[in-house]
């Protein structure tokens, strides 16, 4: 067991998905303040999507500037950071970050697209930052593969690479699989980073902890996109019964969760689209256009679903999507595994 892990609470990133982005400044300075003292030394804040993700990918309460701004003003010892993804952030936003003393940056890429992080990562070990590679949809490639582009981000400057469960799919079993082929290769440090679609997300966590994966992402309430993320209230009270040292006190975790995140959390119960999600490996981002498709030719969202992620796990191409909808459109024997699906019968709102 990893002596020297680190739990990186996501609740003010990851978590905004689930209420819309609309944690405000204040809410950031005084959750930030409220981790600093409970013992987490690693919080990461802003848009769910990272910087500049008010642009086209939902509008957040505030700006980046502005939430930079809070956690440095609230924060005497804790490290804050943001994410970041190339395409929808540019280089200025390091630049930004870096005016408010930023000490650590996450570089998100698909993990087919790894090479697009070079210069955000270059540019960000400039500027003194610690930097982790995350790989999202990391079940898209083999272990082998991935561990592959882990020497490439390595080879780029990056202080860490993510293993990413971005649909909430995977299994302990895989990320052990992870961890043994890019320990074939590289000694580079890990993080995982796990969903919650199939209830899974804190015994992945536990492996990923088990094997030496020096950071682990949770968030208050396993808050977060889609099922949502491991629970830091959760994970610490299993971490301490295990007898594991863990310098985190957990009675103020549990205050600051019911406090100031429980009354934020509006969803309750197991979302169907939401299993099929980690069930089928499919990222949620995508699911506005399953609906579409699935309300235009009546066809269950989460046949749809199934059928688009055996052709891509990373992507969603429309006009595919489109031709799987109406291929299915009169089809009555729909079926996952050896269940069949009843037809397609309303339009399930994706959260």
């Amino acid at each position: 067991m990893n002596k020297k892990l680190k739990i990186l609470d996501t609740t003010l990133r990851d978590g905004s998905y689930a209420i819309n982005f609309s944690f405000s400044a204040q809410d950031t300075a005084i959750i930030c303040k409220a981790l600093e003292e409970a013992g987490i030394e690693y919080i990461e804040i802003g848009h769910g999507v990272g910087f500049n993700g008010s642009q086209n990918h939902g509008k957040a309460l505030q700006s980046d500037a502005e939430y930079l701004e809070a956690a440095a003003g609230a924060l005497e010892k804790a490290k804050f950071g943001m994410f970041c993804i190339p395409g929808i952030a540019d280089l200025s936003h390091i630049d930004l970050a870096a005016e408010y003393d930023m000490k650590f940056i996450r570089i998100g890429t698909d993990v087919t697209h790894v090479k697009d992080s070079q210069v955000f990562i270059e540019k960000a070990k400039k500027k003194g930052m610690f930097v982790a590679a995350n790989f999202m949809k990391s079940y898209a490639l083999s272990p082998k593969e991935f561990a592959a582009n882990a020497k490439l981000s390595e080879s780029y400057g990056a202080d860490m690479v993510y293993v990413v469960d971005s649909s909430g799919g995977m299994f302990p079993n895989d990320i052990r699989e992870y961890y043994q082929a890019i320990r074939d290769v590289s000694d580079i440090s890990l993080g995982f980073h796990g969903h919650n679609n199939l209830h899974l997300a804190i015994a992945n966590t536990l492996e990923a902890i088990n094997l030496g994966y020096d950071f682990v992402d949770t968030s208050l309430q396993g808050m977060g996109r889609s099922a949502g993320n491991a629970s830091t209230e959760i994970l610490v009270a299993t971490l301490i019964k295990m007898g594991m040292e863990v310098d985190i006190d957990l009675l103020k975790i549990l205050e600051t969760s019911n406090t100031y995140v429980n009354p934020l959390i509006s969803s309750k119960g197991i979302h169907p689209l939401d299993v099929i999600a980690g069930y089928a490996d499919f990222h949620s981002s995508y699911m506005g256009l399953i609906h579409k498709y699935s309300a235009k030719y009546s066809v269950h969202p989460a046949i749809l679903i199934t059928e688009i992620t055996k052709i891509n796990k990373v992507d969603v191409d429309e006009e595919v999507l489109e031709e799987i909808a109406q291929k299915l459109e009169k089809k009555t024997d729909l079926f996952i595994g050896k269940y069949q699906f009843n037809r397609y019968i309303g339009n399930e709102q994706s959260r």
